[in-house]
């Protein structure tokens, strides 16, 4: 009997840890990555070319940088010209949310999955250390699941879609030491909001925004050495 072929799983991949974990996961799992990743226009490009190579390095069958200008929205410290909070991780819905962004990536995953035959979307929503964005919860991620099922012509026909969330229920922590087993060189990713350009050392990562506090302190907890060159690395 010929080899069957991997079954394609549609990654969002922002550059990010976060999104490199879940594509080694799928990976591991034997699923063919299809990496979708927008260009929202935010900020920096240093996270698109971050996810240009953890697809290489992950061997994706297709990688997407689909360009998607939210800053012609604004409404958040990514997409405006609204300073990126420096002051410490709050409880507090922070001005770095991207109004509906995760429903709106989402979005796009599905249309690519319908249109290539996958029924498997991944994400890098996680509830435990992350900045209180609302779409980041498990109701959400269930709830979309739902609206997916119910608004596509495989769900209407039975073949439904599973959004899978590895990263859920996991430490900040727990997903250094996930990237560690896989093999993957988390100095590929690249976490922070508001990076700082240093002369004759490119770009540093400003070790202050919450991405990089979450970040710092995840590697921290688990015992191991976090690639990212700082500006501030108190």
């Amino acid at each position: 009997m010929a080899d069957q072929k991997p079954k394609p799983a549609i990654v969002l991949l922002s550059g990010g840890l976060d999104s490199m974990v879940v594509a080694g996961m799928a990976r591991e799992q034997g699923y063919a990555i299809h990496a979708l990743t927008i260009d929202y226009n935010q900020r920096h490009r240093i996270e698109l070319e971050a996810a240009k190579r953890i697809a290489v390095h992950l061997g994706a069958a297709e990688h997407i940088i689909l360009p998607l200008d939210l800053t012609k929205f604004g409404g958040s410290a990514l997409t405006a010209d609204i300073d990126v909070p420096k002051s410490g991780v709050s409880n507090d819905i922070p001005v770095t949310y991207v109004p509906a962004r995760n429903t709106i990536f989402l979005s796009l995953c599905l249309g690519l999955a319908e249109a290539r035959g996958s029924r498997d979307l991944f994400i890098g929503v996680n509830a435990l250390d992350y900045s209180g964005y609302p779409d980041c919860r498990p109701d959400f991620i269930r709830s979309f699941e739902a609206t997916a099922n119910l608004a596509t012509k495989a769900g209407v026909e039975g073949d439904g879609f599973a959004v899978h969330t590895p990263l859920l229920e996991m430490s900040k922590a727990d997903i250094a030491r996930q990237a560690a087993l896989l093999n993957l060189d988390a100095g590929m990713s690249w976490s922070c909001y508001d990076p700082l350009e240093s002369e004759g050392q490119g770009f540093l990562a400003c070790g202050k925004c919450d991405s990089c506090r979450l970040r710092k302190k995840g590697f921290a907890e688990a015992g191991l050495v976090d690639p990212t060159r700082y500006a501030d690395a108190s």
